[in-house]
């Protein structure tokens, strides 16, 4: 049976992380707490908006209300990469060989490892959502009306990805053959990435969500792709060359009386943790839809999850902060 090991942090849990092997939970407040050999505060932020995993697992990002960028290492060093300042940084993002980007308004800007190169793009409307492609330095801009792709080195225009509407969150497959983002409106879009250049962009459309779609996750091949936004975690297949054009969603962990608001894939295996509403937590085979209860109802919706390296553990976060690690193995 899977084992809890519950932490009461008294608020609003905006992400999870572990950082090596040591769990870290990010509050709004702009706390960071690691549970390392005992509980570890870090006041990071007057305000906490965002915050990130760098590729390597050792560090956190984060941004926040003070116009402040951190970094948080897995041994509890705090870096400052960039001073406060007078607008928010509402996204973050980390890329590979240790890059950084965060955006404020319509600017977002891109920092690398040794913090000596910053490269700024500005775009007409405020960019909500940023991700770094899986290979190369490109960096996807999330925006009213589409996604802009700009390489990070050159001088090559950014690529446009038009689609009406407000686009909130940017993710690539893992292979980076696909683009996907959470709309304001209850749905998501995708682009395919691997067509000739100059050929009509193909679009994949993703809609049918009762709430907006707030967390997304791929599995551990980006053969699905796990999301909330309704009662059921909605997941679709990405395994084909169009991805899930023309093919219907997985629906797991269904329940009649609360939402998904939560979605994590295991790393290893085709599972996801799905959080809800209520607090609860299930994790749920992919192929088969078996289910097996990880938590119990808390005190406020999930809000935030993360697996460990192998999977074993799930650390998680609500809104109300009732958070804690289960260890799926007992």
């Amino acid at each position: 049976m899977p084992t809890v090991a519950p932490i009461d942090l008294d608020d609003h849990c905006l992400a999870t992380a572990f950082l090596g092997e040591v769990p870290a939970f990010a509050l709004a407040s702009g706390q960071v707490v690691r549970l390392d050999h005992g509980t570890q505060r870090h006041e990071l932020h007057d305000g906490l908006l965002a915050a990130t995993t760098t590729w390597d697992n050792q560090s956190l990002i984060t941004g926040g209300e003070d116009g402040k960028v951190m970094r948080l290492g897995a041994d509890g060093t705090q870096t400052v990469l960039r001073e406060p300042a007078r607008k928010w940084v509402s996204a973050v993002a980390a890329g590979p060989q240790g890059a950084v980007a965060f955006t404020e308004g319509r600017v977002a800007t891109v920092m690398l490892a040794d913090g000596t190169q910053q490269r700024s793009f500005e775009e007409a409307r405020t960019i909500e959502g940023l991700a770094f492609a899986p290979k190369g330095m490109r960096l996807a801009m999330a925006r009213y009306n589409g996604v802009s792709l700009a390489f990070v080195n050159g001088n090559a225009p950014a690529v446009d990805f038009e689609w009406k509407g407000a686009h909130n969150q940017v993710m690539f497959h893992p292979d980076g053959r696909f683009l996907v983002t959470a709309m304001q409106e209850n749905a998501l879009h995708g682009w395919k990435l691997d067509g000739k250049p100059g050929s009509e962009q193909r679009h994949m459309r993703m809609t049918g969500y009762p709430a907006k779609v707030k967390s997304l996750s791929w599995s551990n091949r980006g053969k699905w792709l796990a999301s909330s936004g309704a009662p059921s975690a909605i997941v679709w297949p990405f395994s084909g060359k169009d991805g899930p054009m023309g093919k219907a969603p997985k629906e797991l962990g269904q329940r009649a009386d609360t939402m998904v608001t939560c979605v994590a894939c295991h790393p290893v295996e085709d599972l996801v943790a799905i959080g809800f509403g209520d607090g609860m937590v299930l994790a749920v085979r992919i192929a088969d839809s078996k289910e097996a209860l990880l938590r119990r109802p808390g005190k406020g919706p999930i809000t935030a999850m993360t697996w460990n390296k192998p999977g074993r553990l799930l650390a998680f976060g609500s809104q109300a902060g009732d958070c804690g690690v289960v260890d799926i193995a007992g």
